[in-house]
Order: structure tokens, then sequence, then C-alpha cells
């Protein structure tokens, strides 16, 4: 009976000494929801830049975008990236909801489905859109100047215009800049160029000019370096409309991405949306972005649980 103490306080020390390993650890499953693609923990910034209304072969090897050019043979081209529809507002909503919601460029009705905002606030992840021409922080209205509001559908989520915190993510441009020099970028950045500088209303030469100025910064700053992702894709095409919303022009920027690398993998917006929380992260997806091809092929490794593209239609 005596021995039986020493015997109890023994196994108490073991317990003891597994679960502060298990606290100063945490389980596998805890480890692989804070994984980003291709890294052992959560990167934790994210950029994502549209274009407007333009073919593939109108942009990819075009003299008119030499900066947006270089960056795809430096870093990530995909060669079968199909826009979901026509016109403009629905891509946007897939990038940001999951689902196209309408293909009314005047749309204006509050969207209250899972998003992009959604899950990230549910993550603690912090985000902003920064907008060009916005009129004033929390400006949900519709377009002003050369602002459009079908190109930065986030002021169209419940979970923004409902909350005045969230609301105030709403900033115009300028704030960029600001946040960048400080070291405050939040987690998630939707960059907005105005209906000029994206292209819609500008040639193309116009849009790379205004990527050249406005991402070099960033892509040189220690931020990026550390951690970063920047997408750059275009809304649809012009003259095609396969998949929907015809093939585009898709670019990945990051240290973690694999150099001059292309895929041929058919991907969709929602893989986008995926890609973009996945990056931070967050493991639950909106709406189509949930069952969605994994866009992990570029970058180094593929994680476990990579999901597959089915094979294009023959």
């Amino acid at each position: 009976m005596v021995a039986a103490a020493p015997r109890r306080a023994l196994a108490a020390g073991a317990l003891g000494c597994a679960a502060l390993l298990l606290l100063a650890c945490g389980t596998g499953q805890n480890r692989a929801s804070r994984a980003g693609p291709g890294t052992g923990t959560s990167p934790e910034h994210v950029f994502i830049v549209v274009e407007e209304n333009a073919d593939f072969a109108r942009v990819i090897g075009s003299p008119s975008m030499p900066y947006l050019n270089g960056l795809a043979q430096q870093y990530g081209l995909a060669t079968q990236f199909y826009a979901n529809t026509h016109p403009s507002i629905g891509n946007y909503f897939m990038m940001t909801v999951g689902d196209t919601i309408a293909n009314d460029d005047g749309y204006g009705k509050i969207v209250s489905t899972d998003n992009v905002v959604r899950r990230l606030i549910a993550a603690g992840k912090t985000w902003r859109s920064y907008a060009e021409d916005l009129p004033y922080v929390g400006y949900a209205g519709s377009g002003r100047r050369k602002y459009a509001r079908k190109h930065n559908v986030i002021a169209l989520l419940s979970d923004v215009v409902n909350d005045t915190a969230q609301r105030n993510n709403l900033v115009p441009f300028s704030q960029f800049a600001v946040d960048l020099a400080a070291g405050t970028l939040p987690n998630y950045s939707m960059l907005v160029p105005n209906l000029c500088n994206d292209a819609h209303d500008c040639p193309l030469s116009t849009a790379d000019a205004w990527l050249k100025t406005n991402l070099e910064p960033l892509i040189a700053s220690p931020t990026f370096q550390r951690d970063g992702l920047l997408i750059i894709a275009f809304d649809e095409a012009v003259s095609d409309s396969t998949k929907g919303g015809g093939r585009i022009a898709w670019v990945v920027v990051s240290p973690k991405a694999k150099r001059g690398y292309r895929s041929s993998t058919p991907y969709q917006h929602q893989s986008a949306l995926r890609l973009s929380l996945k990056w931070l992260g967050v493991t639950a997806f909106p709406n189509a972005a949930a069952d969605a091809p994994d866009m992990d092929e570029f970058f180094t490794p593929a994680p476990a649980g990579h999901r597959v593209a089915a094979p294009p239609a023959r």
C-alpha cells in the first residue's frame, strides 16, 4: 500500500506532461486548419485585383501589358481559367460569395447569403476594400465618378452594410499606400481600380501602368515577401462565353509560388475564392467555393487533401 502513492504520483505526472505537450503542440487537425497552401503555418496576407473585359489572347503576350506579362512569366499563370458568366457583376459575386447572384450590372439589393467577409470574421481575420474614387470611408452607395459598385460588390454584403465597424473597412484607395507604409495591412485586401484604371473605359496599357505603379511597392515590401499572395484576374472575356464567361487571364504572385509555372487545369472564380480563404487558414468556404477545385498546384508542395479539378469535357 505504501508503494502505491509514488506510482499514482508518477502516473499523474505523466498525464500532466502529456497535457502540456498537447497544449504546446496542438493536435494534427488544428495544425492542418492553420496551414496555408504549401506552408506549415498560416500566411497572413491576400491581395486581389480585378481587371475588366478582355479575352485571354488579348492580354497574355500583349505588348500593351508588359508588366502583367512579366509577372505571369515570373510566377504563375492559369492558362485555362474561365469566367462564370456575363456581364461583370456575377463574376465579382462569384469571387466573393461563391454564387453569381445576379446578371444585372445595376443590381443593388443587399446580399445576405454566405460570403467571404462572413468567413473572414468568423476566423478572426481582418479585411479592407481599397477602392479608387470611393467618395468616403464606409460609402456603400452606387457608383460615383469613376467608382463602380458593381466592381466592388463587397459593399452589397449584409455582413458589411449592416455593421458599422465592417462598413468602415470600405476605404478610398489612397489608404492602401498609407497602410502599406505603416505595416498595418489587413489579412485580406481587395484592391479596386476605377473604371479607367481597370481597363473598362481605358486601354489595357493604362491598366498595366496602374498595376506597375501600385503593385511594385507591394511585392517588394517585407510584408508581402514574408507571406503574401497576390491574385490578378480579369472578370470576363468579351468575345467568348466558354463555361459561361469565357477564357480569361489569371495570374498569381507570391514568394511561396512556383516560378515560371503554367497550369492547364480548368478553373473558375470560385476556385480563386477558395484559394484566397485557404491561404489565410480559413477552412469553411461559401457556396460554390466549398466544392471548387483547389489551386494548390501553383505552390510547393501541394498540401494533403488537395481537391483536383474534373477533366475538361471533350
